[in-house]
């Protein structure tokens, strides 16, 4: 599975990004439950609102579905684990 999360905005507004293939990898499986947690979550959510002044803003695109995107404040702890674990690497 590929995961590619974007986030943008925030004080300075930049944008930080990064791409992680879960084959081969020992959390592979843990990345892929997550992933489909969140798409899950937004598919059952409402719309959300343009969120806060300088708030970080999400695009999460999962192998060719169509990018989900999600604000920070009030992140799901699903989203919250998936943006730590694949944005705290490499890029």
């Amino acid at each position: 599975m590929r995961i590619r999360l974007i986030r943008d905005g925030g004080l300075l507004g930049r944008s930080h990004e990064a791409d992680v293939d879960t084959l081969g990898r020992p959390d592979g499986t843990e990345l892929e439950r997550l992933a489909h947690e969140v798409l899950t979550e937004q598919d059952a959510r409402p719309r959300a609102g343009p969120g806060v002044p300088d708030a970080y803003h999400y695009r999460l695109t999962v192998d060719d579905r169509p990018p989900v995107e999600f604000t920070d404040p009030g992140l799901t702890e699903g989203q919250l684990r998936l943006v730590e674990r694949v944005l705290g690497e490499g890029s």
